[in-house]
Protein backbone atom coordinates (compact mmCIF):
# COMPACT_ATOMS: atom_id res chain seq x y z
CA UNK A 1 0.00 0.00 0.00
CA UNK A 2 1.56 3.56 -1.45
CA UNK A 3 0.85 6.11 1.79
CA UNK A 4 2.13 9.79 0.71
CA UNK A 5 1.80 12.24 3.48
CA UNK A 6 1.62 15.83 2.63
CA UNK A 7 3.26 17.61 5.21
CA UNK A 8 6.40 17.03 7.62
CA UNK A 9 5.09 19.30 11.06
CA UNK A 10 3.26 17.30 14.16
CA UNK A 11 0.89 15.47 12.74
CA UNK A 12 2.04 13.90 9.57
CA UNK A 13 5.35 13.56 11.49
CA UNK A 14 3.69 11.39 14.83
CA UNK A 15 1.59 9.38 12.01
CA UNK A 16 4.76 8.42 9.91
CA UNK A 17 6.37 7.40 13.20
CA UNK A 18 3.74 5.42 14.28
CA UNK A 19 3.05 3.66 11.06
CA UNK A 20 6.55 3.06 9.80
CA UNK A 21 6.93 -0.33 11.27
CA UNK A 22 4.24 -1.77 9.37
CA UNK A 23 6.38 -3.29 6.04
CA UNK A 24 2.72 -3.79 4.55
CA UNK A 25 3.13 0.57 3.88
CA UNK A 26 5.21 2.28 1.63
CA UNK A 27 5.52 5.80 3.22
CA UNK A 28 6.75 8.71 1.49
CA UNK A 29 6.83 12.19 2.94
CA UNK A 30 6.29 15.58 0.80
CA UNK A 31 7.43 19.09 2.17
CA UNK A 32 8.74 21.83 0.87
CA UNK A 33 11.50 21.61 3.25
CA UNK A 34 14.11 18.71 3.80
CA UNK A 35 13.74 19.06 8.16
CA UNK A 36 11.29 18.84 10.70
CA UNK A 37 11.41 22.01 12.98
CA UNK A 38 9.94 22.66 16.60
CA UNK A 39 7.23 25.84 15.58
CA UNK A 40 6.59 26.52 19.46
CA UNK A 41 10.07 27.53 19.71
CA UNK A 42 10.74 30.28 16.34
CA UNK A 43 10.63 33.05 19.01
CA UNK A 44 13.52 31.97 20.63
CA UNK A 45 15.09 31.62 17.34
CA UNK A 46 13.76 35.12 16.11
CA UNK A 47 15.46 36.51 18.97
CA UNK A 48 19.13 35.02 18.83
CA UNK A 49 18.75 33.20 22.21
CA UNK A 50 18.70 29.45 20.38
CA UNK A 51 20.43 28.00 17.09
CA UNK A 52 17.72 27.18 14.03
CA UNK A 53 19.50 23.33 14.52
CA UNK A 54 18.55 23.36 17.72
CA UNK A 55 14.76 22.93 16.95
CA UNK A 56 15.36 21.52 13.47
CA UNK A 57 16.30 17.91 11.94
CA UNK A 58 16.29 16.20 8.44
CA UNK A 59 13.75 13.99 7.24
CA UNK A 60 16.87 11.74 5.34
CA UNK A 61 18.37 11.62 8.38
CA UNK A 62 14.89 10.69 10.14
CA UNK A 63 14.35 7.70 7.49
CA UNK A 64 17.64 6.22 6.43
CA UNK A 65 17.09 3.52 9.26
CA UNK A 66 13.62 2.46 7.22
CA UNK A 67 13.30 0.58 4.46
CA UNK A 68 9.60 1.36 3.77
CA UNK A 69 9.99 5.30 4.14
CA UNK A 70 10.75 7.56 1.32
CA UNK A 71 11.07 11.50 1.34
CA UNK A 72 10.35 14.30 -1.94
CA UNK A 73 10.89 17.19 -1.43
CA UNK A 74 8.84 20.12 -3.13
CA UNK A 75 5.58 21.41 -2.81
CA UNK A 76 2.08 20.87 -3.34
CA UNK A 77 0.14 22.16 -5.74
CA UNK A 78 -2.88 20.24 -6.80
CA UNK A 79 -4.48 16.89 -5.29
CA UNK A 80 -6.40 14.30 -8.21
CA UNK A 81 -8.91 12.11 -6.31
CA UNK A 82 -10.25 10.74 -9.71
CA UNK A 83 -6.67 9.00 -10.67
CA UNK A 84 -5.05 8.92 -6.93
CA UNK A 85 -1.95 10.92 -7.55
CA UNK A 86 -0.62 14.46 -6.63
CA UNK A 87 0.91 17.08 -8.76
CA UNK A 88 3.73 18.56 -6.68
CA UNK A 89 6.10 21.49 -8.24
CA UNK A 90 8.95 18.72 -8.26
CA UNK A 91 6.93 15.62 -9.90
CA UNK A 92 3.63 13.59 -9.96
CA UNK A 93 2.82 11.09 -6.60
CA UNK A 94 0.47 7.99 -6.79
CA UNK A 95 -1.25 6.85 -3.77
CA UNK A 96 -3.31 4.62 -2.14
CA UNK A 97 -4.16 6.65 1.15
CA UNK A 98 -3.50 10.23 0.77
CA UNK A 99 -2.71 12.15 4.32
CA UNK A 100 -2.58 15.72 4.09
CA UNK A 101 -0.97 17.70 7.01
CA UNK A 102 -0.04 20.80 5.59
CA UNK A 103 -1.09 23.05 8.84
CA UNK A 104 -1.49 26.72 8.18
CA UNK A 105 -0.20 29.99 7.36
CA UNK A 106 -0.20 33.75 8.68
CA UNK A 107 -3.77 35.21 8.08
CA UNK A 108 -3.59 39.08 7.70
CA UNK A 109 -7.56 39.29 7.23
CA UNK A 110 -7.11 40.97 3.50
CA UNK A 111 -4.85 43.45 5.06
CA UNK A 112 -2.65 44.19 2.18
CA UNK A 113 -0.05 46.70 3.73
CA UNK A 114 0.05 44.46 6.53
CA UNK A 115 0.99 41.73 4.21
CA UNK A 116 3.98 42.94 2.45
CA UNK A 117 5.39 44.95 5.01
CA UNK A 118 5.11 43.01 8.50
CA UNK A 119 7.01 40.18 9.80
CA UNK A 120 5.74 37.06 10.55
CA UNK A 121 7.05 34.19 12.30
CA UNK A 122 5.58 30.98 10.86
CA UNK A 123 9.27 28.91 9.25
CA UNK A 124 12.56 29.04 10.15
CA UNK A 125 13.22 31.57 7.00
CA UNK A 126 11.20 34.27 8.82
CA UNK A 127 12.41 33.36 12.27
CA UNK A 128 16.09 34.12 10.59
CA UNK A 129 14.85 37.06 8.75
CA UNK A 130 12.78 38.45 11.79
CA UNK A 131 16.42 38.45 13.75
CA UNK A 132 18.15 39.80 11.10
CA UNK A 133 15.77 43.08 10.50
CA UNK A 134 15.87 43.73 14.24
CA UNK A 135 19.59 43.29 14.73
CA UNK A 136 19.88 45.89 11.80
CA UNK A 137 17.41 48.39 13.16
CA UNK A 138 19.68 47.90 16.31
CA UNK A 139 22.48 48.98 14.33
CA UNK A 140 21.01 52.00 12.72
CA UNK A 141 20.22 53.26 15.64
CA UNK A 142 23.67 53.54 16.80
CA UNK A 143 25.20 55.31 14.20
CA UNK A 144 22.53 58.13 13.34
CA UNK A 145 23.28 61.46 14.21
CA UNK A 146 19.84 62.55 13.84
CA UNK A 147 16.80 61.26 16.42
CA UNK A 148 14.06 61.70 13.51
CA UNK A 149 14.02 58.24 12.72
CA UNK A 150 15.11 57.15 16.19
CA UNK A 151 11.61 55.79 17.57
CA UNK A 152 10.51 54.23 14.37
CA UNK A 153 13.49 51.96 14.12
CA UNK A 154 13.61 51.12 18.15
CA UNK A 155 10.22 50.24 18.51
CA UNK A 156 8.98 46.57 18.31
CA UNK A 157 5.09 46.32 17.86
CA UNK A 158 4.38 42.81 18.46
CA UNK A 159 0.30 42.14 16.78
CA UNK A 160 -1.56 39.16 18.85
CA UNK A 161 -1.25 38.59 22.84
CA UNK A 162 -1.56 34.96 22.48
CA UNK A 163 1.39 32.30 23.49
CA UNK A 164 3.33 33.61 20.58
CA UNK A 165 3.35 37.52 21.37
CA UNK A 166 3.90 37.10 25.09
CA UNK A 167 6.74 34.65 24.81
CA UNK A 168 7.63 36.78 22.39
CA UNK A 169 7.65 40.26 24.24
CA UNK A 170 8.87 38.90 27.28
CA UNK A 171 12.33 37.33 25.10
CA UNK A 172 12.58 40.83 24.00
CA UNK A 173 12.20 42.57 26.69
CA UNK A 174 14.62 40.53 28.72
CA UNK A 175 17.35 40.83 26.05
CA UNK A 176 16.59 44.77 26.66
CA UNK A 177 17.65 44.64 29.88
CA UNK A 178 20.32 42.00 29.88
CA UNK A 179 21.91 42.39 26.93
CA UNK A 180 21.05 45.88 25.12
CA UNK A 181 22.50 47.62 27.62
CA UNK A 182 25.84 46.06 27.27
CA UNK A 183 26.43 45.81 23.58
CA UNK A 184 24.32 49.12 22.50
CA UNK A 185 25.05 51.43 24.94
CA UNK A 186 24.01 54.51 22.94
CA UNK A 187 20.76 52.89 23.70
CA UNK A 188 19.13 53.28 27.17
CA UNK A 189 15.88 52.73 26.39
CA UNK A 190 15.27 49.84 24.61
CA UNK A 191 12.31 48.30 27.03
CA UNK A 192 10.06 51.26 26.79
CA UNK A 193 10.04 50.52 22.90
CA UNK A 194 8.20 47.68 23.50
CA UNK A 195 4.47 47.60 22.51
CA UNK A 196 2.21 44.35 22.58
CA UNK A 197 -1.23 44.61 21.06
CA UNK A 198 -4.35 42.27 21.39
CA UNK A 199 -7.89 42.96 20.48
CA UNK A 200 -9.06 41.44 23.25
CA UNK A 201 -9.27 42.14 26.97
CA UNK A 202 -6.95 40.06 28.21
CA UNK A 203 -3.19 37.86 27.20
CA UNK A 204 -3.42 34.58 27.18
CA UNK A 205 -7.21 34.69 25.96
CA UNK A 206 -7.66 30.45 25.87
CA UNK A 207 -6.05 29.99 29.58
CA UNK A 208 -6.75 30.33 32.91
CA UNK A 209 -7.70 34.06 34.70
CA UNK A 210 -4.47 32.62 36.58
CA UNK A 211 -2.92 32.70 33.80
CA UNK A 212 -3.67 36.07 32.35
CA UNK A 213 -3.29 37.82 35.35
CA UNK A 214 0.44 36.80 35.78
CA UNK A 215 1.52 37.12 31.69
CA UNK A 216 -0.02 41.15 32.05
CA UNK A 217 1.46 41.73 35.62
CA UNK A 218 5.31 40.33 34.43
CA UNK A 219 5.32 41.75 30.96
CA UNK A 220 4.49 45.20 32.44
CA UNK A 221 7.27 44.80 35.34
CA UNK A 222 9.22 44.12 32.16
CA UNK A 223 8.82 47.39 30.58
CA UNK A 224 6.74 46.44 27.83
CA UNK A 225 3.88 48.59 26.77
CA UNK A 226 0.46 46.65 26.62
CA UNK A 227 -2.49 47.73 24.37
CA UNK A 228 -5.52 45.79 25.49
CA UNK A 229 -9.14 45.72 23.05
CA UNK A 230 -7.17 47.52 20.23
CA UNK A 231 -6.62 45.74 16.69
CA UNK A 232 -4.13 46.96 14.30
CA UNK A 233 -6.00 47.88 11.28
CA UNK A 234 -3.33 49.23 8.80
CA UNK A 235 0.27 49.42 8.23
CA UNK A 236 0.75 52.88 6.63
CA UNK A 237 3.90 55.35 5.91
CA UNK A 238 5.97 53.14 8.78
CA UNK A 239 3.22 53.65 11.39
CA UNK A 240 0.55 50.99 12.84
CA UNK A 241 -2.99 52.25 13.32
CA UNK A 242 -4.86 50.81 15.79
CA UNK A 243 -8.82 50.76 15.99
CA UNK A 244 -9.24 52.61 18.71
CA UNK A 245 -7.35 55.63 16.12
CA UNK A 246 -3.79 55.29 18.03
CA UNK A 247 -0.85 55.17 16.17
CA UNK A 248 2.55 53.87 16.77
CA UNK A 249 5.44 54.48 14.55
CA UNK A 250 8.17 51.62 13.90
CA UNK A 251 9.83 49.77 11.15
CA UNK A 252 9.15 46.61 12.63
CA UNK A 253 5.34 45.47 13.14
CA UNK A 254 5.58 41.60 14.11
CA UNK A 255 2.39 39.55 13.15
CA UNK A 256 1.84 37.01 15.73
CA UNK A 257 -2.03 36.45 15.40
CA UNK A 258 -4.01 34.92 13.37
CA UNK A 259 -4.06 31.46 10.94
CA UNK A 260 -5.24 30.05 7.93
CA UNK A 261 -5.43 26.75 6.75
CA UNK A 262 -3.73 25.85 3.41
CA UNK A 263 -5.09 25.66 0.35
CA UNK A 264 -5.58 22.23 -0.76
CA UNK A 265 -6.49 22.71 -5.00
CA UNK A 266 -8.45 19.42 -6.51
CA UNK A 267 -10.66 18.74 -3.81
CA UNK A 268 -14.39 19.78 -4.12
CA UNK A 269 -15.91 23.02 -2.24
CA UNK A 270 -18.29 21.19 -0.56
CA UNK A 271 -15.00 19.74 1.62
CA UNK A 272 -13.20 22.75 2.92
CA UNK A 273 -15.49 25.00 5.49
CA UNK A 274 -14.07 28.09 7.68
CA UNK A 275 -10.79 29.52 7.56
CA UNK A 276 -10.32 26.70 4.97
CA UNK A 277 -10.16 23.93 6.76
CA UNK A 278 -11.21 20.78 5.24
CA UNK A 279 -13.86 18.76 6.69
CA UNK A 280 -13.71 15.68 7.90
CA UNK A 281 -15.59 12.72 9.87
CA UNK A 282 -14.44 10.78 13.53
CA UNK A 283 -11.50 8.98 11.72
CA UNK A 284 -10.29 11.66 9.97
CA UNK A 285 -11.41 10.86 6.21
CA UNK A 286 -12.17 13.99 4.29
CA UNK A 287 -15.67 13.85 3.58
CA UNK A 288 -17.12 12.71 0.12
CA UNK A 289 -13.72 11.00 -0.08
CA UNK A 290 -12.68 7.18 0.38
CA UNK A 291 -9.03 7.70 0.69
CA UNK A 292 -8.00 11.17 1.82
CA UNK A 293 -7.02 12.01 4.89
CA UNK A 294 -6.92 15.36 6.84
CA UNK A 295 -4.69 15.76 9.95
CA UNK A 296 -3.92 18.70 12.91
CA UNK A 297 -4.44 22.23 12.41
CA UNK A 298 -5.69 21.54 8.21
CA UNK A 299 -9.02 19.64 9.51
CA UNK A 300 -12.40 20.79 10.77
CA UNK A 301 -13.75 17.49 12.99
CA UNK A 302 -17.55 18.69 14.63
CA UNK A 303 -17.73 14.52 15.72
CA UNK A 304 -15.57 14.62 19.22
CA UNK A 305 -18.85 15.26 22.17
CA UNK A 306 -16.47 17.55 23.91
CA UNK A 307 -15.64 19.87 20.46
CA UNK A 308 -18.74 20.03 18.62
CA UNK A 309 -17.44 23.07 17.05
CA UNK A 310 -13.74 21.63 15.76
CA UNK A 311 -10.97 21.24 17.49
CA UNK A 312 -8.14 23.95 18.86
CA UNK A 313 -5.11 24.50 16.33
CA UNK A 314 -2.67 23.03 19.10
CA UNK A 315 0.36 21.15 18.43
CA UNK A 316 -1.45 18.13 20.91
CA UNK A 317 -4.67 17.49 18.74
CA UNK A 318 -2.88 17.07 15.60
CA UNK A 319 0.28 14.61 17.74
CA UNK A 320 -2.82 12.57 19.08
CA UNK A 321 -4.82 12.73 15.37
CA UNK A 322 -1.44 11.58 13.49
CA UNK A 323 -1.09 8.75 16.15
CA UNK A 324 -4.66 7.45 15.66
CA UNK A 325 -4.67 7.29 12.29
CA UNK A 326 -1.67 5.21 11.67
CA UNK A 327 -3.37 2.48 14.63
CA UNK A 328 -6.89 2.97 11.99
CA UNK A 329 -4.56 2.78 8.73
CA UNK A 330 -3.62 -0.58 9.85
CA UNK A 331 -7.19 -2.18 11.68
CA UNK A 332 -8.46 -1.25 8.08
CA UNK A 333 -5.80 -3.31 6.68
CA UNK A 334 -7.02 -6.36 9.53
CA UNK A 335 -10.05 -5.59 8.91
CA UNK A 336 -10.69 -4.80 12.67
CA UNK A 337 -13.18 -2.44 13.91
CA UNK A 338 -11.96 1.72 13.94
CA UNK A 339 -11.56 3.67 16.85
CA UNK A 340 -12.83 6.99 16.75
CA UNK A 341 -10.88 10.24 17.44
CA UNK A 342 -11.02 11.93 20.95
CA UNK A 343 -8.78 14.43 22.46
CA UNK A 344 -7.41 14.06 25.11
CA UNK A 345 -6.44 18.15 26.48
CA UNK A 346 -3.19 17.61 28.63
CA UNK A 347 -3.41 21.74 29.04
CA UNK A 348 -1.40 24.34 27.93
CA UNK A 349 1.41 26.59 28.99
CA UNK A 350 3.32 29.85 28.26
CA UNK A 351 6.76 31.01 29.01
CA UNK A 352 6.44 34.72 30.03
CA UNK A 353 10.11 35.68 30.74
CA UNK A 354 13.20 34.06 32.45
CA UNK A 355 11.89 31.62 35.75
CA UNK A 356 8.87 32.87 34.74
CA UNK A 357 5.53 31.01 33.04
CA UNK A 358 2.22 29.28 33.64
CA UNK A 359 0.24 26.35 33.07
CA UNK A 360 -3.06 25.25 32.82
CA UNK A 361 -3.68 21.24 33.68
CA UNK A 362 -7.19 20.10 33.12
CA UNK A 363 -7.72 19.82 37.18
CA UNK A 364 -5.48 22.78 38.39
CA UNK A 365 -3.10 25.93 37.09
CA UNK A 366 0.14 27.05 38.58
CA UNK A 367 2.73 30.13 38.03
CA UNK A 368 6.42 31.06 38.81
CA UNK A 369 9.74 29.19 38.47
CA UNK A 370 8.25 25.53 38.79
CA UNK A 371 6.00 25.82 35.68
CA UNK A 372 8.94 27.74 33.98
CA UNK A 373 10.66 24.20 34.86
CA UNK A 374 7.94 21.93 33.81
CA UNK A 375 7.99 24.21 30.70
CA UNK A 376 11.51 23.66 29.67
CA UNK A 377 11.26 19.94 30.43
CA UNK A 378 8.00 19.40 28.17
CA UNK A 379 9.84 21.47 25.17
CA UNK A 380 12.78 19.59 24.81
CA UNK A 381 10.90 15.82 25.12
CA UNK A 382 9.08 16.33 21.92
CA UNK A 383 12.60 17.16 19.85
CA UNK A 384 13.43 14.96 17.31
CA UNK A 385 17.17 13.21 17.99
CA UNK A 386 18.77 13.21 21.11
CA UNK A 387 21.62 15.47 19.87
CA UNK A 388 19.12 18.52 19.62
CA UNK A 389 18.30 17.71 22.57
CA UNK A 390 21.15 17.70 24.02
CA UNK A 391 22.62 21.17 22.77
CA UNK A 392 18.64 22.61 23.80
CA UNK A 393 19.50 21.87 27.02
CA UNK A 394 22.86 23.04 27.41
CA UNK A 395 21.84 26.70 25.38
CA UNK A 396 18.98 27.45 27.48
CA UNK A 397 21.44 26.53 30.75
CA UNK A 398 24.37 28.27 29.20
CA UNK A 399 22.43 31.50 28.01
CA UNK A 400 19.96 31.39 31.02
CA UNK A 401 23.32 31.50 34.04
CA UNK A 402 25.06 34.14 31.92
CA UNK A 403 22.17 36.14 30.68
CA UNK A 404 24.33 36.45 27.19
CA UNK A 405 23.98 34.29 24.53
CA UNK A 406 26.12 34.59 21.79
CA UNK A 407 23.96 34.16 18.70
CA UNK A 408 23.66 37.21 17.69
CA UNK A 409 24.65 37.11 14.16
CA UNK A 410 23.41 38.80 11.08
CA UNK A 411 24.03 36.47 8.12
CA UNK A 412 22.32 37.63 5.23
CA UNK A 413 22.32 35.11 1.84
CA UNK A 414 24.68 36.33 -1.05
CA UNK A 415 21.56 35.87 -3.55
CA UNK A 416 20.19 38.80 -1.86
CA UNK A 417 20.79 41.28 -4.56
CA UNK A 418 20.58 44.15 -2.22
CA UNK A 419 21.64 42.74 1.22
CA UNK A 420 21.86 46.14 2.78
CA UNK A 421 18.40 47.92 1.55
CA UNK A 422 16.12 49.00 4.25
CA UNK A 423 12.44 48.17 4.34
CA UNK A 424 9.87 50.47 3.10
Amino acid sequence: MKVVVVGGGFAGLNFIKSLASNKQFEITLVDKNNYHFFPPLLYQVATSFIEPSNISYPFRRMFQTKDNLRFHMGSLLKVNPENNTIDTDTGTLSYDYLVLALGTQTNYFGMESVQQKSLPMKTIDEALSLRNHLLLNMEKVVRMQHTSRRDGLLNVVIAGGGATGVELAGMLAELGSYIAAKEYPEIKDFRSHLYLVNSGPVLLGPMSGTAQIEAEKVLRKLGVNIVLNAAVKDYINGKVILSDGREIETESLIWATGVIAREVPGLPAEAVTRGRRLLVDEYNKVMGQSNIYALGDLCFQTTDPNYPEGHPQLAQVAIQQGKLLAKNLTHIQRKYPLKPFKYNDKGSMAIIAKYKAVADLPKFSFKGFFAWLVWLFIHIIPLVGFRNKMKLAFSWMWSFITNNPTLRLIIRPATDPNPNKERQ
